[in-house]
């Protein structure tokens, strides 16, 4: 099994995606989108489907989720999870930089 792979393209927090841009850039289709707003996967701003608009980093993490559901077979749930945990180690990196401890 080979290690997933961060996406290299990292757009600024200040670009925002419709759902139709984010589906289009991430490979995903509406409906799956769909499901990992739910799952909050995901998190737009706006109402309705119509309205999203994602900040730039869910772009990579629509990328990573569709890597965990592609190659490793990962449900939603699990894909929401890893995610999250991902976030995590990266927010204690950081913690740990700041502290010249790392």
């Amino acid at each position: 099994m080979k290690p997933i792979a961060a996406p290299t393209e990292v757009l600024d927090d200040g670009v925002e995606l419709s759902l139709v841009e984010l589906c289009r850039a991430s490979r995903a289709g509406e409906e799956q989108v769909r499901v990992w707003v739910l799952e909050g996967v995901l998190t737009p701003r706006g109402a309705a489907p119509d309205q999203w608009r994602f900040a730039g980093a869910a772009l990579r993490r629509a990328r990573l989720a569709c890597t965990l559901m592609n190659e490793l077979e990962v449900n939603t749930p699990g894909i929401a999870l890893a995610l999250d945990l991902m976030d995590q180690i990266e927010d204690l990196k950081a913690s740990l930089r700041r502290a010249g401890l790392a």
